[in-house]
């Protein structure tokens, strides 16, 4: 008798046990990792216009586990009690003025606040949209994301009405495409969001609405 079957069933098996504890345990673990070393980064921005004689102690903050997460996440709290008031919105104003007088920070700083404004409002039409679009040939579909439709030059060029669409890869979604498409050439999709994105992540095995249907052998 061949134990080799055997020894993979139980090896797979394990594997699908552990595969996703893992990957969340590493997204939490970098994600973590990221707040803390802005921790670091702001103590060490602070121990180089203080005295030798008090740097020792400031460093050791930075030796506290988990000091540094708490406090990031206090700090990006409070940043947004105090952004939600009337005095708030107007320091906010004028920051924003500042910044958009400085030649190389303006284009840097006006592009990522666009881009964290369309992502993050509530207004927003950004990724919450999932549709169905041919691509990279017709006849062979994927999944996208509507993110607003093209405007400016851009548009005149086009002519018609277009959407612009995030193509995600797979199985990583963080890297993609972006492509505008006709709107007549669009599916909108009735899932979600987060059921689209399952189903990308996932390769097609995780269909929204129920188990995938195995494909039939000849």
């Amino acid at each position: 008798m061949s134990f080799a079957p055997v020894l993979r069933k139980y090896f797979i098996t394990g594997l699908l046990v552990w595969a996703p504890l893992a990957v969340t345990i590493w997204v939490i673990t970098w994600g973590l990792g990221a707040l803390d070393s802005v921790f670091g980064s702001v103590i060490a921005a602070i121990a180089a216009v203080l005295p030798d004689a008090l740097r020792p102690a400031l460093y050791e903050f930075r030796n506290i586990p988990g000091l540094g997460i708490v406090l990031v996440l206090l700090v990006i709290f409070l940043t947004g009690m105090f952004a939600a008031n009337m005095a708030g919105r107007w320091a906010l104003r004028q920051s924003d003025r500042v910044l958009q007088r400085i030649p190389i920070v303006r284009s840097i700083y006006s592009s990522v606040k666009q881009v964290s404004d369309t992502l993050f409002s509530s207004n927003g039409n950004a990724f919450r949209k999932a549709l169905l679009v041919q691509y990279p040939r017709a006849g062979s579909w994927t999944i996208a994301f509507q993110t607003g439709s093209p405007g400016g030059e851009v548009a005149q060029h086009m002519g018609g009405d277009h959407v612009s669409v995030y193509v995600p890869t797979t199985p990583n979604p963080t890297s993609g495409f972006f492509l505008m498409l006709p709107r007549n050439e669009v599916v909108e999709l009735e899932m979600s969001v987060d059921e689209a994105l399952k189903y990308i992540i996932s390769m097609g095995v995780v269909v929204p609405g129920g188990p995938a249907v195995p494909p039939s052998i000849p």
